[in-house]
Parts: C-alpha cells; structure tokens; sequence
C-alpha cells in the first residue's frame, strides 16, 4: 500500500542516516580552514538556499577567520564534520562544521533588580554540505556540540534561525529535542550617502564604559539573556560606544548613581558593536534592474544631497554593518529618545563605510517603535531551547524552556 511504501522509504531514511560514517572532531585552523570556508561559500543562504540559478542570496564573508563569530565569547568551541571526498574513498574533506559558544546570563522569571543567571549555550554557524545532507551529519554535530556543552555546566542550549527556514526547524525541533521559545525580530535600515539630521529634541551623552555596565545592571536585571559579563561586552575593541538619550534641556553631569538615584520622566540608551571589522555581507543574483534602480537612488543622492531622498547603499558587493544592542529605556517619550539614539548611530555607521545598521527585539519591546527600519531588510527570527541538565530545578523558576515571554530579550553582538 502508499502507506507501507511511505513506512519503508522513512525507515530507509532513518537507517542512512544511522549509517553516515561522518567523523566529527575539534576545528583545526591549520588544516580545516580552507575546507571550512569551501563549506561556507556552498551554504549560502537566501531565499534559493543557494546562489546558483540568478537566484539572490546573501553570502557572508569571514574575513578569513571562521571563527570570528565566536571568539569574543568567554568559552567557545568549534567542531567539523568530515566525510569521504565525493562519498567515495578518495579521502576525507569536510562536510560539515558547527559552532558553539557557554555564558551566564540572566533566565526568565525574575521581575525584581535581583537578577536570576543560568548558564546557557549557545548553537550558531551549523553548516553541512549540499552533497552530504538528510544523512544525518547535522545532528551527529549538534549532539557532539552538547556533549561539550554538558562538560562545560551548561543548564540550556539555544539556537536561532529565520522562522521559514523549514529545515533548520526540523532538524532542532523534530530531531533535536528543542522547543520554539522566542520570535525576536531582526530590525535593519540602510545608511545613507548622506548624514541624517540630529533631533532637536534630545541631548545624547557618551558613558564611558564602567557608567554604561552600572546602567546596564540596573536596567536589565530582570531582561533574558542579559549576560554576566556586560563588562567584557562594552570593553570589547569592537563595542564603539554607549549612547544615552535624554530629553533636551536635561542636565547632565556624568554623574551615574545621581542619574539613577532620580532618573528623568524619559531617557533611553543602545550601544554600538562593529561587525564590518569581524565580517562582511554581500547580496548575490539580484536582478539587474534591481541593481541598476538601487544605483540610480544613490546617484540622485549624490547630485542632491540637500534633498535627502533615501538612497539604498550598495549592497551587491561586500558591505559592513554596525548592530545595535543593549537598546531600552523608560518613560512616555523613551520610543522618540531611542529613535534620536538611532540617527546617531547611522551617522556612526555612514562614517564608518557601513552599508547597513541593524538591531534585534523582542514582540513586546516598550522601545520597538522608536527604531526606523525597512521591513524588506529584516527578518523574523526564531529561537529555540533545550534543556540540558537532568532533574535540574531553578528554584521558584523551574523550566525555563516553559517560562512566557517578557517585554524585552538581550541580544548579546559578540554571536550576532
């Protein structure tokens, strides 16, 4: 019958996967690197999985280390898959490879300034080439990566994909053991050839970066995924800066403790992490005419800046990006003080020879309505858990996994 054949060919498929011999060891940057970076250049993503056929995609360059999306983490690790050239004899090559990072950040449930941490792992980079897919190497990677996981103490493991990349889900849904957990959304607006206008209505201060931590602390304690070491983040080369936003005519004078001891009616803050330095973006087999209208707008631009007409940068050859994070604030006015924050970071970025700014918030962020984006750029993401510790129970918190969702999420810049 149809329905024993679709048995069979299930069954086929589980024991293939079974069977794949694939060897999964420590990433070698000796001997691995120019494997990896042939795996990277064969999974680049976009709408058609790939860039072939004048399908667009988007093709993330590393800048020659493959760990640089990690490496800024206090624990990390980065694992390969390899396989038989070709699926014959003719040789190992790598066929697959993952990455993974171990922190401490602040988990759900708290609604006090006592913040509550865990420590959590983080999956991201999980490549496995086009030839040696549904054989069931990017689950051998992922449970290797939490075996490491496990040794390291980690309480949960998280991922984060695009909510319609099907087979991402699957993978850590159906043959994984993670749950969907949280929906943030990725926020993204063009830099322009020209500078965008300061608002007249805010007055934005530099914190150095032991009064951005001591800020941080006291306004994101009760935030998920806000980590335990804010002070390596903001003291990190690639960290440009905290912002914080107040109202115009507000005094200032530098003073934290007196700003949090008697906060004003409205104020908001972000920081800024250069990615153009860690790695470059390029969007690949777009139309033509897309690419010459894209063109013609920064043409106009450049002839009549005075116009401000915006323009779409080049993003059909490589481009950098500086990402918002640690956005938040509070009072009525902290939405118009975050989009204040935002004008100046695109100018931060047009400076910089940045295509584009981006930022990633939660559904229910107070401040998502002060961040300018275009929503063609962005992207719906999805994150997904597991919980890795057996019997373990955090106090009145539980199962994290099963926690709802607060107002705001950390997106820590050093695995964006």
């Amino acid at each position: 019958s149809e329905l024993d054949r679709s048995a069979m060919v299930e069954a086929a498929a589980a024991v293939a996967e079974e069977e794949h011999d694939a060897a999964v060891r420590e990433y070698d940057d000796v001997r691995d690197r120019g494997g990896v970076e042939e795996v990277e250049r064969e999974c680049e993503v976009g709408s058609s999985g790939g860039g072939g056929g004048g399908q667009m995609c988007l093709f993330t360059d590393l800048l020659g280390d493959p760990l640089c999306r990690i490496r800024n983490s206090p624990d990390f690790l980065m694992l390969t898959a390899t396989g038989s050239a070709g699926g014959g004899g003719g040789g190992a090559e790598i066929i697959g490879l993952v990455r993974g990072c171990v922190k401490s950040v602040v988990c759900g449930g708290s609604h006090s300034k006592d913040p509550i941490y865990t420590k959590v792992a983080y999956i991201l980079g999980l490549r496995v080439s086009p030839n040696h897919r549904r054989k069931g190497v990017g689950r051998k990677l992922v449970e290797r990566m939490e075996q490491w996981f496990r040794q390291k103490g980690a309480e949960y493991s998280y991922m984060a994909t695009e909510q319609d990349n099907e087979a991402s889900v699957r993978l850590f849904t159906s043959r994984c053991g993670y749950s969907k957990f949280r929906t943030p959304s990725l926020l993204v607006h063009p830099v322009f050839r020209h500078a965008l206008k300061p608002s007249r209505r805010a007055s934005i201060v530099r914190l150095e970066p032991r009064d951005a931590e001591r800020l941080y602390r006291w306004h994101f304690a009760a935030v998920e995924f806000f980590p335990a070491d804010i002070d390596a983040v903001l003291s990190n080369a690639l960290s440009l800066g905290t912002f914080l936003a107040l109202p115009a005519g507000t005094s200032w004078d530098g003073d934290v403790e007196a700003f949090l001891a008697a906060p004003p009616a409205s104020w908001a803050v972000l920081s800024v992490w250069n990615c153009m330095d860690a790695f470059r973006l390029e969007v690949r087999g777009a139309p033509r005419l897309m690419r010459a209208a894209a063109g013609a707008t920064r043409l106009v631009d450049r002839a009549a800046p005075w116009l401000r007409i915006p323009s779409i940068p080049n993003l059909f050859a490589p481009f950098g990006l500086y990402f918002l994070y640690g956005l938040g604030g509070a009072g009525p006015g902290a939405p118009r003080l975050v989009r204040a924050l935002c004008r100046h970071a695109h100018n931060m970025a047009r400076r910089g020879g940045c295509g584009v700014v981006a930022t990633e918030v939660a559904a229910l962020e107070p401040v998502r309505a002060g961040v300018p984006h275009w929503p063609r750029l962005g992207a719906e993401d999805l994150w997904c858990i597991k919980r890795l510790a057996d019997g373990y129970n955090h106090g009145l918190l539980g199962d994290w996994t099963r926690a709802p969702p607060g107002r705001s999420i950390f997106v820590d810049p050093r695995e964006f």
